[in-house]
């Protein structure tokens, strides 16, 4: 049986009101106060596997699976799977518990998204064949909403100052005074 003829995915796309549980995301400025603040002896591996993870996108199998050759210490599904959390609550950040193992593909679709990357590198960079998957890791975050936001203001509010500059008459000095 295929996903779109499973019973979960039938009830998933008629179910009023259903929404995904999906894993938070860390932002740019959090991933990188934790890669300069946090201790290196005691958050290393964390912090190598946070960068691997955001930087591939990967799973958290897919960290599992590292050789020895790739890193020079192998660690266990479980541990891999508690990165986030561990950032998340290193940084104090609230609902700890909701950075799974799936936060370092989430954010790291988010991150490509909010630096304006195109739907179609992401789904190459995260190996997604599906662009409604894709779309669906990346976060609407406050960044880059206040980054369009930013745009949107500065574009119109230079369009309108020019307008209006451009509509004042020019008064000569000899007239005034």
């Amino acid at each position: 049986m295929n996903n779109k003829n499973s019973p979960n995915a039938f009830l998933k796309r008629t179910g009023d009101g259903y929404h995904a549980k999906k894993s938070k995301i860390l932002t740019k400025s959090e991933i990188d106060r934790f890669l300069s603040s946090a201790d290196d002896k005691e958050f290393l591996m964390i912090k190598v596997g946070l960068i691997l993870g955001i930087a591939e996108a990967c799973r958290t199998d897919e960290l599992v699976n590292l050789t020895v050759d790739d890193i020079e210490d192998p660690v266990g599904k479980n541990t891999m799977g508690k990165i986030p959390s561990v950032v998340a609550s290193y940084l104090k950040l609230p609902d700890v518990a909701c950075y799974t193992g799936h936060c370092l593909r989430r954010s790291s679709a988010t991150l490509l998204a909010d630096a304006g990357v195109d739907i179609t590198t992401i789904k190459r960079h995260a190996g997604w064949k599906s662009t409604t998957v894709a779309e669906g890791y990346v976060e609407n975050s406050i960044e880059n909403k206040t980054k369009i936001a930013n745009q949107v203001l500065v574009d119109t509010t230079t369009s309108a100052i020019t307008k209006t500059v451009n509509r004042v008459p020019h008064t000569d000095s000899k007239d005034i005074g």
